[in-house]
């Protein structure tokens, strides 16, 4: 079963929002056995949406587009429906009623023409209910194909898949299972890790796939499989996870069935454990707390940060002693170590991050050099720090940093 998606909008292809629709899109039809084969961006024209949707409903039995349902002129989508199933657009009372509620509760604005015509549907369509914006989500086929048009809004968006479009694929469609299994290995990089596996990769068998993705400080090694026997599945990527302990086991960390960011993997393992964190951060600049509380159930373990970028900051907020500053330096051990301290005491939490360092361009308040990194972990037993060398690119050096704290931090909490 072949998956295409198209995103709509000038403001993607010129660089001024990320297409993260797309990427949750294809991980929700991956899960039901769905594979997305091509994913299209497009501008806000109806001749450059009508030959791609043609082209995708060659190669794909559902094709799913995002954006341009909006109340504007240059939101063409539905429009461009209508014509590609030569349809016209009618009134949908429930989908008015629905728009003037939303106005009358959380708009200070008067609704107006423009805003009513959200009720303007394909009347071929099914109309997906959107409980959280104007626009609905449009379900249409034709020639065997399902086309789906959804607005470009994140969070509408991923309410009208998991609830509506998900649902009415599986009811529809018989699918293939597809299994994924990722190993993260940590201390070797991608091309010496992929000239280990030359022989094991060539003698895989033929359903189950390697895939190599890099990231910071690991490398993620996904095999995955499709087929009609689940339990075969399963069984046939295991015996192959076997042979990856044989070749890689010393650098092997974990495994995971679906690719779950460290982050939510600690999440999940204090609130099991009814314990909480908390965050002392410079040179990051809240970067460690905002992907902490970027998911679902932070609260439940996150107690919360402080930024204390500057010298003076960390005295007079941390309680950071100037004595201890001035003998051993603002990027050392004993400051990022009196950083953790200081927050696990502040918040009143069970563990606690910091970090100090010079993420450059220049050195800043400390004489260490630009990539020197200090990061300090406090927990209910003992405090500690790592000192590490990240390079000379600043996004780089923030984003080591926050990764290898959460590192240090797992491996403390599942000790």
């Amino acid at each position: 079963m072949i998956a295409e998606i198209i995103t709509i909008g000038d403001e993607i292809l010129i660089g001024q929002i990320v297409d993260t629709n797309s990427t949750f899109i294809a991980k929700e039809l991956d899960k039901i056995g769905i594979s997305v084969h091509q994913i299209t961006s497009i501008q806000d024209d109806k001749a450059h949406i009508l030959s791609t949707l043609k082209e995708a409903s060659e190669r794909a039995r559902v094709v799913i587009l995002t954006g341009g349902l909006g109340p504007t002129k240059d939101d063409v989508t539905k429009y461009t429906f209508c014509e590609y199933f030569g349809d016209q657009l009618v009134l949908n009372e429930q989908v008015l009623e629905h728009v003037e509620n939303l106005f009358k509760k959380y708009k200070l604005t008067p609704i107006s023409d423009l805003n009513r015509e959200q009720a303007m549907v394909p009347s071929k369509a099914h109309v997906l209910h959107n409980e959280f914006g104007t626009a609905p989500g449009l379900w249409m086929e034709k020639n065997e194909r399902v086309f789906v048009s959804l607005p470009g809004v994140p969070y509408e968006m991923k309410l009208l898949m998991e609830q509506q479009v998900i649902p009415k694929l599986r009811d529809k469609f018989h699918r293939p299972f597809i299994y994924h299994k990722t190993i993260l290995t940590r201390g070797m990089g991608e091309s010496a890790v992929a000239n280990k596996l030359s022989e094991f990769e060539e003698n895989l068998p033929k359903p189950i796939k390697l895939a190599y993705l890099p990231g910071l400080a690991r490398v993620r090694l996904r095999l995955s499989a499709k087929g009609e026997n689940e339990e075969e599945l399963i069984k046939s990527v295991e015996q192959q996870v076997e042979g990856l302990y044989e070749i890689l086991g010393e650098i092997i960390s974990e495994e995971q069935e679906e690719d779950e960011k460290i982050a939510v993997q600690i999440s999940k393992i204090l609130a099991s454990k009814k314990q909480f964190l908390s965050a002392a951060e410079s040179f990051t600049g809240g970067a460690l707390a905002s992907e902490f509380t970027t998911h679902p159930g932070a609260s439940t373990c996150f107690k919360g940060g402080m930024v204390s970028y500057a010298t003076q900051a960390k005295i007079e907020a941390l309680g950071i002693s100037e004595d201890l500053i001035t003998k051993h330096s603002v990027v050392s051990a004993k400051v990022v170590e009196a950083m953790a301290e200081s927050a696990k005491k502040l918040f009143k939490s069970d563990y606690a991050i910091s970090t100090t360092g010079n993420a450059g361009p220049i050195k800043g308040e400390s004489d260490a050099e630009v990539g020197t990194v200090y990061i300090g972990l406090a927990t209910p037993e003992k405090t500690y720090s790592k000192k590490f060398l990240f390079g000379n690119h600043r996004d780089q050096v923030v984003n080591k940093a926050v990764y290898k704290a959460f590192e240090m931090l797992l491996k403390e909490i599942r000790d």
